[in-house]
């Protein structure tokens, strides 16, 4: 039987440099008729630092990423809009009504048509949130959203495999991260067989190595099967003629070397929170179980500070990290 290697599947570095450096193709494969109202021969801009101004007094549930895009339409209306994205990494039951509070304070802060979407990557089949309302004598405020979730693509994994956009790719990563979970063998063989994928796309030699990048970070391994990995893209290289291995190297060397302590303390924070959670509050929910097990070490860091003061465990894992 392997070992069992212990991580924290982290999603927040890939998903943000892939949708960051592939935006029209993440657009095309999520969200196809938006995309194709998008003039793309215009720039379009990554508002950050606003996105950040505007939500930076908001209680904030477990997300991968959230990001505001200027961008600019093909027929008529306005000229420029806003398009907030966030992928979702767990249950969250406020995250419709956060959708919507984003939404009506870019509205407020731009006055120009905001559209919100959503990605949902969390591993359950039936929450699928993609509205937001209230009303009252008579008035109702109402949001309505599109909504990919990631596991509705499992049936259609291999299909995935076979297309050229970099999105079914990092969906089929995604997926293969879940499904192997604590089975070491099973995700050596996924990671090997997206890694050869990645050849076969014609490709130039940047986009290869930041889809690795996505992928090596999704897919972690215990140290020997990553030395492993390396040995066969040498081989799988040298017989294609293809020298991209040492670039993609150095990025596996480099995020070990700073991956390693780091998850070393993330484990440990995480196995002593868990304990006094279940001792301060009895048994853990589903949901309080994935939120730990997704969380970043900052936000394990916050929910311990908080857990002593909170009256019950929602209150808990509303605690935000503080800034480094």
């Amino acid at each position: 039987m392997d070992e069992i290697f212990l991580y924290n599947d982290d999603y927040d570095t890939p998903w943000k440099d892939a949708v960051t450096r592939y935006f029209p193709e993440f657009m095309a494969f999520y969200f196809p008729d938006a995309h194709a109202q998008i003039d793309w021969e215009q720039p379009y801009t990554f508002l950050d630092q606003e996105l950040a101004q505007v939500v930076q007094d908001a209680e904030l549930g477990k997300r991968l990423i959230d990001r505001l895009v200027q961008v600019a339409i093909s027929e008529g209306g306005e000229a420029w809009v806003y398009i907030h994205i966030e992928v979702q990494g767990g249950h969250d039951s406020q995250f419709a009504e956060r959708m919507f509070t984003y939404n009506y304070r870019l509205y407020d802060r731009y006055r120009r048509p905001v559209a919100s979407m959503a990605v949902l990557a969390d591993d359950s089949t039936s929450w699928k949130p993609n509205s937001f309302d209230y009303q009252l004598f008579g008035c109702r405020h109402l949001l309505e959203f599109p909504v990919v979730k990631l596991t509705d693509y499992a049936a259609r994994l291999e299909s995935l495999l076979t297309q050229p956009n970099s999105f079914a790719l990092v969906t089929a990563a995604h997926l293969l991260t879940r499904q192997t979970r604590g089975d070491n063998g099973s995700r050596f063989a996924a990671k090997c067989r997206l890694t050869k994928l990645l050849y076969e796309r014609n490709w130039d030699k940047q986009h290869v190595i930041d889809l690795f990048s996505v992928i090596d970070w999704m897919m972690r391994l215990p140290p020997e099967l990553e030395q492993q990995i390396w040995n066969d893209i040498t081989i799988f290289e040298r017989s294609k003629i293809m020298p991209y291995v040492t670039s993609v190297e150095r990025i596996g060397i480099e995020k070990g070397l700073q991956q390693g302590m780091q998850q070393g303390m993330q484990q440990g924070g995480y196995l002593l929170l868990r304990r006094l959670l279940v001792r301060r509050f009895g048994p853990l929910p589903l949901w309080a179980e994935n939120r730990l097990a997704e969380a970043a070490l900052a936000e394990l860091e916050a929910w311990g500070d908080a857990v002593l003061d909170a009256k019950t465990l929602e209150e808990v894992f509303t605690a935000i990290p503080a800034e480094q």
